[in-house]
């Protein structure tokens, strides 16, 4: 179905189920949630597997949110 999806799509790179997972992993980095909620969504036992997903954290500067912008 995936494969399928991707080639209708016109995508030209590789894609699968994983390429799913590791962006749904790293939205919800990005949207502040922690990294032992995402490990328990992906089922993943080891912690370590998780911390390929932080790699999008590494902003600088750019990537600090004040707390008052969330008020």
């Amino acid at each position: 179905m995936v494969q399928r999806a991707v080639l209708e799509a016109g995508v030209t790179k590789a894609a699968s189920w994983h390429t799913i997972r590791y962006a749904f992993a790293t939205h919800l980095l990005e949207r502040g949630q922690a990294i032992h909620t995402i490990q328990e969504l992906l089922g993943h036992k080891d912690g370590s597997t998780n911390m390929i997903y932080t790699h999008v954290l590494n902003r600088g500067p750019v990537g600090v949110r004040s707390p008052v912008d969330i008020l």
